[in-house]
């Protein structure tokens, strides 16, 4: 029996990722291969939490452009050339495993956005979780109404938030 922790993405892991995505986020679906692209473009960023043998939650991030929020359900192509932050698409974990698992996947893509000189992280809050990106750091962005138009897929209480990483640590959340 091994610690729950953290671990790279990988193929075999899409129906778990799938099947987690399908039981938290059943108002915003996608489609497996939109995870197998963001897998395949940005492997660095998308991680799983694995439970032993089984996969209780997932996170996915990759290189994008701020206020530039990417469509659920389709495929992205391919990254920008000249990213300005680093995205974090989604980090969904099963509840009986919650309490610090985000902030630990969190810390990952910080120091994955340090390490290649991207110094912002940005995300679409949904479900009411704004209170906890915002004890990771993040801030809300006023919308214009471009942005507001993006955020309309995200759902009803859906906000654009960034996290600044030169502005330092927060607070040791």
């Amino acid at each position: 029996m091994t610690e729950p922790h953290w671990r790279p993405a990988r193929a075999s892991d899409l129906p778990a990722i799938s099947a987690i995505a399908a039981r938290i986020h059943p108002d915003l679906p996608e489609r497996p291969e939109v995870f197998a692209e963001k897998m395949r473009l940005y492997p660095d960023g998308c991680r799983v939490f694995a439970a032993d043998d089984a996969i209780a939650g997932y996170g996915l991030a990759h290189p994008w452009k701020q206020q530039q929020i990417p469509p659920l359900d389709r495929l992205l192509e391919r990254l920008p050339d000249d990213p300005d932050c680093l995205y974090v698409h989604d980090v969904a974990v099963l509840p009986d495993f919650r309490g610090g698992v985000a902030r630990a996947y969190v810390d990952i893509i910080e120091n994955l956005a340090r390490a290649s000189g991207i110094a912002t992280l940005a995300l679409v809050s949904v479900y009411a979780t704004r209170p906890l990106w915002e004890r990771f750091g993040f801030r809300p962005v006023t919308a214009d109404a471009d942005l507001r138009a993006k955020l309309a897929s995200y759902g009803g209480a859906a906000t654009y938030m960034l996290r600044d990483l030169a502005a330092g640590t927060d607070a040791g959340i």
